[in-house]
C-alpha cells in the first residue's frame, strides 16, 4: 500500500507564505509525476503544479511566479513554496503523485488527504 502525507498548510495574510510539504511511503519502486492541486469551496479541483522525475515542471497561469515546486527523490518528498499569498489561493491543498509499485510493477495515481491554506485579506 502506498500513502501520501501532506503537512504545511494553515492561515496567513494576503502577501505571506507557505511551504507544502507531500511524502509517499510504502511499497513503492519509483514515483514518476508528483503533482499539487487545489479546490476551493463550489468550485472544480484546479491543478496548480507539477515536477516529473526529471525535474521538469509546470504551473498554472494563476500561481506562475509565485509558487515554486521542488522535489527530494531519496526522501519522495514533493514541496511546494507559496509567496505572496491571495485571498484567491484559499483552498484544500491536495499532493498526488504517480507510482510504480514494488508489488506488482503497475503505475497507479495516489492522493493525500488534503491540507487546508487559508489566505486573509
Amino acid at each position: 500500500q502506498v500513502q501520501l502525507v501532506e503537512s504545511g498548510g494553515g492561515l496567513v495574510q494576503a502577501g505571506g507564505s507557505l511551504r507544502l510539504s507531500c511524502t509517499a511511503s510504502g511499497t513503492i519502486l519509483s514515483v514518476r509525476t508528483m503533482n499539487w492541486y487545489r479546490q476551493a469551496p463550489g468550485k472544480s479541483r484546479e491543478l496548480v503544479a507539477v515536477i516529473d522525475r526529471d525535474g521538469g515542471i509546470g504551473f498554472s497561469d494563476s500561481v506562475k511566479g509565485r509558487f515554486t515546486i521542488s522535489r527530494d527523490e531519496d526522501k519522495k518528498t514533493v514541496l511546494l513554496q507559496m509567496n505572496s499569498l491571495k485571498p484567491d489561493d484559499t483552498a484544500v491543498y491536495y499532493c498526488s503523485a504517480d507510482v510504480i509499485s514494488a508489488y506488482d510493477g503497475r503505475a497507479k495515481q495516489y492522493w493525500g488527504q488534503g491540507t487546508q491554506v487559508t489566505v486573509s485579506s
